[in-house]
């Protein structure tokens, strides 16, 4: 009786902490993608990029203008802007 405990302990346990570490990978991964329908917003974001465990290089469109951000924990910096372009 105890056995059988034991070996459904042994298999359920790794295959309940795959499930969650699973769920988390697909999370990150798939993050910048939820963003859902922005609408008529003012401002848009159009793209983000995982950069290294806290920083994402993002791509954000403002007034007509695409613009390229870094963001970190503390920091959100403007690396670099141009002309949005509308492919149809």
């Amino acid at each position: 009786m105890m056995v059988w405990y034991f070996v459904k302990l042994l298999i359920l346990l790794p295959l309940v902490g795959g499930m969650a570490f699973g769920a988390l990978w697909l999370w990150r991964k798939y993050q910048p993608g939820m963003i859902g329908a922005q609408g008529d917003r003012s401002l848009k974001l159009l793209e983000a990029l995982p950069m290294g465990a806290f920083g994402k290089l993002a791509v954000v469109e403002f007034e007509g203008k695409k613009i390229l951000l870094s963001v970190t924990r503390g920091r959100i910096e403007k690396i670099a802007e141009g002309d949005a372009v509308r492919v149809r």
